[in-house]
């Protein structure tokens, strides 16, 4: 009796041994699997494909600070195209005249009033000139806040028998703001000015 007792206990201890190793082994599993799994949702987030002629290229997110320096240069650039490239058309320097000044503070918009009322614009057109540029290098310091940038830049201005070539510096600040459809890298110039805006050559042209 007291034998038949003796195997029954021993038996329930090996019974419960082994549920509660079962337990602990489906625990462990489980969380293993909810590890997994959530790391590669966090994975395919960083995805983004991007729809180009038909067909779906993959690229990754990344944190905005890794592209600072990037995007900021990139928003002076946009900026520095749109204000300084002007075609003898009203409507048209309008146009790429108020797409610019979305991306810079009041001290834009003052010098755009100042050329203005000069009748600088106004030339352009009556005289058939037209202006383009090439932005040459943008530096960007990223160690203080707001950041500061130095735009090196060279102008053409075309006119019906002549093109000038001239030198062009300018300087600001980059602050964060919100992204939108007007500003979709998130900066804002402020305090910009010209530093240099210098002659370099002329050319008759042919």
């Amino acid at each position: 009796m007291f034998k038949k007792m003796k195997n029954i206990d021993t038996a329930f201890r090996h019974v419960r041994s082994f549920t509660i190793f079962m337990v602990v082994a489906c625990t462990l599993i489980s969380c293993f699997a909810i590890f997994k799994s959530v790391n590669l949702v966090s994975q395919m987030q960083e995805k983004i494909y991007i729809l180009a002629n038909g067909k779906a290229l993959e690229a990754f997110a990344s944190e905005r600070k890794d592209n600072i320096p990037v995007e900021a240069r990139d928003h002076v650039k946009t900026f520095h195209a749109l204000f300084f490239t002007l075609d003898p058309d009203d409507k048209a320097i309008q146009a790429s005249i108020t797409k610019a000044l979305y991306l810079a503070d009041g001290t834009a918009k003052r010098i755009y009033d100042d050329l203005k009322e000069t009748g600088y614009y106004s030339s352009l057109i009556s005289g058939n000139v037209n202006q383009t540029i090439s932005v040459d290098s943008v530096v960007v310091d990223i160690n203080d806040y707001p950041y500061r940038f130095r735009c090196y830049a060279r102008q053409n201005i075309v006119r019906p028998t002549s093109i000038t070539s001239r030198n062009l510096i300018t300087e600001g600040s980059l602050r964060n703001v919100g992204r939108s459809d007007n500003n979709p890298h998130g900066f804002l110039i402020e305090r910009w000015n010209t530093i240099e805006n210098r002659d370099l050559k002329t050319e008759n042209r042919r």
